[in-house]
């Protein structure tokens, strides 16, 4: 594989590779930055969890000039959540040459939106809906625009952004750069590049496997609220060196990580409110054992190299398999074996499953630890513990104490006292963790609104949508089952309210932000007046 050194960029963008931790390209990666150099346009087939994103981003901050008022380049994404991880990428890999960025989804504040878009970024990534929205608003011009990208194409047509795409395309100038990447390659996407790209390079980079093979990895079948004990009963069964527990959300991690200190587990959280000077205080704290449990977001996590971790723990099933490739790398790195577990709820088995696809890999099922299970694995941490200080030949100043108890005691109740006083008591503690929504694999469905046209959705389970009321988890935990504010899409826009009253149940406020209502604006949002519950991502 080539280093980045050998592809001829600026010291600004090697300098923020190397601290994003890469060394080597991947794949598409040494396929691509070269011929995307060169200006030649090109058609990446690839899976995600293979970085595409530097493969096209790094290419991109190198061409951009840093005095540039304009947008210059657009990436269009088929969800928020890919379009805020692409954003953060680039941000990353543009940080020190200081290109400005800005992702532009539904769901989120139009208004801001605007007020963000006047200190003239130079990349815009973005929904196509929510892209239109602006197009409208005349406050997206496209007329500069050199460079187009279109992430996970395939996801896009699926979700019926096929129009919304063509009618972007044809606003850019027609003598730009254009790369495509997708998963698949059926006859629209192919449609598509016969359309809007000029002789495209095809790259094509299907790996065997995506995940590690160093990595023992498992999944346990559990209900939301069985979570926290699950996890308190796998650190003592397992009592990993070092371990990094992942969440969704950063509520998610600050609570876990309160609960985890609260039952006596020195841990820490990770996440992107922190300052520098905290991420650096825990990352100390990580590495020289201080602490022996990291509670991460993803974001946090990007880019983390930290030696001797022995266990990935998924609290939270990530959003798409590329996230979940990220989060068990940091394991089993440097030839050595790790372990990673993922807690799965009934409602995402499919995802699971679309994550096993994905990286073709079969992630083993195993059974919720017991109880006898954490009580033994933890002592036997503490009798490894005692071996090795015998090994170390530290302890002569002890053997005149030891003599005298044996001379008094029997020996086996003595050495049983001292492991239960090492073992420690474990803190019984109600621990109470605010739910997080199940992942749901997408589903192609079709709205019967929409006289059988084929719209995005995400169904839950081997359902087709249904009572998304039905998809909460049980009581407890602070649930708020009875309140009237409305559950999120995948990128940003309203399922409609929970209570099942009427109301702009697949188009948000569209009379009160003047869109039109097709029925794949679904990532318009409600703009200004939107009052979803979304999901905290970084």
């Amino acid at each position: 594989m080539k280093t980045f050194q050998e592809f001829g960029l600026e010291p600004k963008i090697l300098r923020a590779i190397t601290e994003m931790g890469f060394e080597e390209s991947t794949p598409i990666q040494e396929k691509t930055i070269p011929l995307a150099m060169e200006g030649r346009d090109l058609i990446g087939q690839a899976q995600t969890g293979t970085g595409k994103t530097a493969a096209f981003g790094v290419p991109l901050i190198h061409k951009i000039a840093i005095q540039e008022e304009r947008i210059v380049a657009l990436i269009m994404c088929p969800t928020r959540e890919l379009a805020i991880q692409v954003a953060e990428e680039i941000g990353k890999l543009g940080r020190f040459k200081g290109i400005r960025s800005l992702p532009i989804y539904g769901g989120q504040d139009i208004v801001k939106q605007i007020r963000a878009l006047k200190k003239k970024p130079q990349i815009i990534i973005g929904t196509p809906g929510r892209l239109l929205d602006h197009i409208n608003r005349k406050t997206i011009k496209l007329d500069d625009v050199q460079t187009v990208v279109l992430d996970e194409a395939d996801e896009m047509l699926d979700m019926g952004f096929m129009d919304d795409i063509q009618s972007i395309l044809k606003l850019v100038p027609a003598e730009r750069h254009t790369m495509l990447f997708s998963a698949t390659m059926p006859s629209n996407i192919q449609k598509l590049a016969q359309q809007f790209l000029r002789n495209p390079e095809h790259i094509s980079v299907i790996p065997k496997q995506v995940s590690a093979p160093l990595i023992d990895q498992a999944y346990i079948e559990l209900n939301e609220r069985q979570k926290f004990e699950a996890l308190s009963r796998l650190i003592d069964m397992e009592s990993p060196d070092l371990a990094i527990i992942f969440g969704r959300t950063k509520r998610r991690v600050d609570e876990l990580a309160e609960a985890l200190q609260k039952r006596g587990y020195a841990a820490e959280g990770l996440h992107g409110d922190l300052s520098q000077n905290q991420r650096d205080n825990v990352m100390r704290k990580f590495r020289d054992g201080s602490i022996d449990v990291l509670v991460a977001t993803d974001v946090a996590a990007r880019g983390l190299d930290v030696s001797g971790v022995t266990h990935v723990i998924n609290f939270d099933l990530p959003q798409d398999p590329e996230s979940y490739v990220h989060r068990i790398g940091r394991t089993g790195r440097a030839g050595k074996e790790g372990t990673a577990w993922t807690f799965v709820t009934p409602r995402e088995i499919d995802h699971l499953h679309l994550i096993e696809k994905v990286t073709r890999h079969k992630i083993n099922k195993k059974p919720l630890p017991s109880i006898a299970e954490a009580i033994e694995g933890k002592q036997k941490m503490t009798a490894e513990r005692i071996l090795d200080a015998m090994q170390s030949d530290a302890y002569g100043e002890f053997k005149g104490v030891a003599i005298q108890l044996l001379e008094q005691y029997d020996s086996v109740n003595l050495i049983a006292a001292a492991l239960k006083l090492l073992t420690g008591e474990k803190k019984e503690i109600e621990i109470e963790l605010t739910p997080e929504e199940p992942m749901r694999a997408r589903k192609k469905k079709f709205d019967v609104r929409s006289s059988g046209r084929r719209v995005g959705g995400y169904g839950s389970g081997g359902s087709s949508g249904g009572d998304r009321r039905n998809d909460r988890p049980g009581g407890g935990y602070g649930s708020s089952s009875g309140s009237n504010s409305r559950y999120p899409r995948k990128d940003g826009s309203n399922y409609g309210p929970r209570d099942g009253s009427s109301g702009s149940s697949y188009r948000g406020n569209s009379s009160s932000e003047g869109r039109s209502s097709s029925p794949r604006e679904r990532d318009y949002g409600s703009g200004s007046r939107d009052r979803s519950k979304t999901t905290n991502n970084s």
